[in-house]
């Protein structure tokens, strides 16, 4: 009786708090974000065809490979594109990566503004070919459209613009952009060198990584600025098993592939790596919960009770959102015998793993070491990061970046997002406390897709938005 009495307190301790929830949510004011581009159609045009012009240029860069004739063909384009740039700004070139220095009124507070420019292979077959830098349907086409020339066209044309006008900016401006990101090559770290060198601190960094994007979360419709604030850490990990190999029609038990077979099914199937939700996922939440439809405006607005079912739930509902939770292992590469009817002596598996701050390399590696070893497998790593500090979301240079995006993109909702890519800006965290990963530009669920993929394109109605962000930016660096 006094366990049936418990239960029922239980019970309606819960449903007033779901229903405390519920008055909550039915109070706060549903949201929705208005911001679609509407440029100027010449103006949006002619940058179209700046960026076409960047695209024809092939900048795909293979690892360690001296690839400098390659970019420095690409460095011309640029020059034809953006003369007074190349004229009036201080030009460093380094083994093909470019840092442009522009003298501002103070030197007290740098602004880098970077994006790579190199691009991945293209393979496939493209309804425009991946270097043609094709106009058509409202899109620019061709690698590197999306990923990311178009925010290395945006920024330049921002500079060139107010030098056209005589402008001297409040604070140096370094436009920097390395050719081996794609990589993880060191040609970003070079640059970084170089201002260590030269003894400059920047005091805000904006690069690639976030967006503005078109439906972040299924069911928050729209456009939303997401900022990406840190990193996750990566490693790449080879497992290999081994026996002594045999006829397959004897075949013995736990063979190389069946125990490597087993140890991904626990780790797809078992997860070992804690789930826990940043600051800046939850901050994330609470920003986007007023857009969302009810369902989800209600578990996303009211973290304070729901926060343990999410952890669990949202892996199995999203994927990107899952991964912004706990460290992930993606099995990635595969290799067995040479042949059907022969059991291999040896057999492996590649995978790659993203740390997060709360079980970081170092632990996350551990963990992954004692499974492997459950099933006699050995372990090499091939390569390992950690995580990146986060940037201060409450910081003054946050906030002038957040406050840059309202001015510049009326009616679009700015958000702090958590990165589960790479990108170059961690290497500025090296000498940069606050290091923000957004580009001014709109990805689309087509857009989205195409990164690293077929028919990369990006829609030319938001490069205007692109051009003017980054000149907003540089004047507000006085504010």
């Amino acid at each position: 009786m006094i366990i049936l009495w418990l239960l029922l307190g239980a019970l309606g301790v819960l449903l007033i708090l779901l229903l405390i929830a519920l008055l909550r949510t039915l109070r706060a004011p549903k949201l929705r974000s208005t911001y679609v581009p509407a440029p100027d159609e010449q103006e949006a045009l002619a940058l179209a065809d700046k960026l076409a012009k960047m695209v024809r240029v092939d900048t795909v860069s293979v690892p360690e490979t001296d690839q400098r004739e390659k970019f420095l063909t690409f460095h011309r384009c640029l020059e034809e594109l953006f003369p007074l740039v190349h004229e009036r700004l201080e030009k460093t070139e380094i083994d093909g990566n470019l840092l442009f220095y522009w003298r501002g009124q103070s030197s007290e507070r740098p602004l880098v503004l970077m994006s790579h420019q190199d691009v991945v292979p293209a393979e496939g077959e493209w309804l425009h070919g991946p270097f043609s830098g094709d106009i058509a349907d409202g899109k620019v086409w061709g690698r590197g459209t999306s990923d990311t020339k178009c925010s290395v066209m945006a920024f330049f044309e921002a500079a060139e613009r107010l030098l056209a006008k005589g402008y001297v900016p409040p604070q140096d401006v370094y436009l920097s952009s390395s050719c081996t990101e794609e990589w993880a090559g060191d040609g970003c770290p070079k640059l970084v060198n170089e201002l260590r060198r030269r003894g400059v601190r920047p005091w805000l960094v904006v690069d690639e990584g976030g967006g503005i994007i078109t439906e972040p979360i299924g069911g928050i419709h729209g456009n939303f600025a997401m900022l990406g604030v840190f990193e996750k850490g990566k490693a790449d990990v080879l497992l290999t098993a081994r026996s002594n190999g045999g006829h397959a029609s004897a075949p013995a038990r736990r063979s190389p592939l069946a125990r490597l077979a087993d140890f991904v099914h626990e780790m797809e199937h078992r997860d070992p790596f804690r789930r826990r939700m940043p600051p800046e996922v939850a901050a994330m939440f609470e920003t986007l919960a007023p857009y969302a439809s009810f369902p989800l405006r209600y578990v996303l607005g009211n973290l304070w009770l729901f926060r343990p079912v999410l952890l669990k739930a949202l892996p199995l509902i999203s994927a990107q959102a899952g991964a912004m939770l706990r460290t992930t292992i993606a099995f990635t590469m595969a290799k067995g015998s040479d042949a059907f009817n022969v059991m291999p002596h040896e057999a492996s598996v590649g995978a790659n793993l993203r740390f997060i701050p709360h079980q970081g390399m170092e632990e996350s590696l551990a963990i992954l070491k004692k499974k492997a070893k459950k099933y006699q497998l050995d372990l090499e790593v091939r390569h390992a990061s950690d995580f990146t500090p986060a940037t201060d979301i409450h910081s003054d240079a946050f906030r002038l970046v957040m406050d840059t995006v309202g001015q510049v993109f009326p009616g679009c909702p700015a958000s702090p997002y958590v990165m589960t890519g790479a990108t170059d800006a961690r290497f500025y965290q090296e000498i940069c406390d606050h290091v923000v990963r957004f580009a001014p530009v709109v990805y689309g669920p087509e857009q989205m897709k195409g990164m690293h993929g077929l028919n990369e394109n990006i829609g030319y109605a938001c490069l205007p938005g692109a051009v003017e962000f980054y000149t907003k930016l540089i004047a507000n660096m006085g504010e």
